[in-house]
């Protein structure tokens, strides 16, 4: 139980959960950490506190239902837990988008009252498109399954479809699972001294101070270019007449 996490929460059922709960609550230092355990089966699990002593919560808890299980500290009664069910599309977070199909989801947006993408408020959209790549287009239903389309493209390429009907039109919305991202720590080798000068590792693995900074190059490369600069130069690179509008910069002088 102390190796459960945010992460791995969403990849066991209730039972094991209580299983493991009465089996690791005898470790001498369980007691400190149930309020931080019980946090983290919040993510994915209703958490309920009943009184084992009360026949009615009994019966309501401990019909099959609920998994149970109780604290180290009898007095604090029973826990019972059971998974949270996503049956609206408002139910999805940022936690639990990470942990459900591509078919769930499409099933969600399909009982969103039928209106499509644009159907979805933009905060659960954000929510949607952390765990899964999205893509819609909306074309006339008899145009929609051409061969070597979009739809066929995308079905190809390991998306799910949902086809949502307006009129003599079809919009599809493809879903496709995001590859986890592999978290990157930065890490910071620069050393400074304790007046904040820069030390920067020599050839022989020691460390001196760089306070000799020579910025007198920088200055003449200033020079350089301020003095090399004319109006030509305003003309970007790159940028042919088209781009000025079919005018060169001669034929924008000529009145004529």
């Amino acid at each position: 139980m102390l190796d459960l996490n945010s992460n791995n929460v969403w990849t066991v059922t209730a039972h094991e959960i209580a299983e493991r709960w009465e089996v690791d609550k005898a470790e001498e230092d369980f007691r400190n950490s149930e309020d931080k355990l019980l946090n983290t089966i919040r993510l994915c699990f209703e958490v309920v506190h009943y009184n084992p002593d009360d026949q009615r919560d009994v019966a309501k808890y401990e019909s099959g239902e609920w998994a149970t299980f109780s604290h180290v500290d009898v007095h604090r009664g029973n826990v019972a837990i059971r998974k949270k069910d996503i049956k609206r599309i408002t139910d999805l977070s940022y936690e639990n988008i990470q942990h459900i199909s591509a078919a769930l989801l499409l099933d969600l947006i399909d009982r969103n009252f039928g209106g499509g993408w644009d159907a979805i408020q933009l905060s659960v959209k954000d929510i949607i498109e952390s765990g899964f790549d999205i893509s819609t287009t909306t074309l006339p239903t008899s145009r929609l399954h051409t061969p070597g389309g979009t739809y066929e493209r995308k079905v190809n390429a390991g998306y799910e479809v949902l086809e949502v009907a307006k009129g003599n039109w079809t919009e599809a919305i493809f879903a496709k699972k995001k590859d986890p991202v592999a978290k990157v720590k930065f890490q910071n080798d620069s050393h400074y001294d304790e007046d904040g000068n820069l030390i920067v590792d020599d050839v022989d693995g020691r460390y001196e101070k760089d306070n000799d900074f020579d910025d007198s190059d920088e200055i003449a490369d200033d020079e350089t270019f301020y003095s090399s600069y004319s109006a030509e130069a305003g003309k970007r690179s790159g940028e042919d007449d088209e781009d000025l509008g079919g005018l060169s910069l001669d034929e924008g002088d000529d009145e004529d």
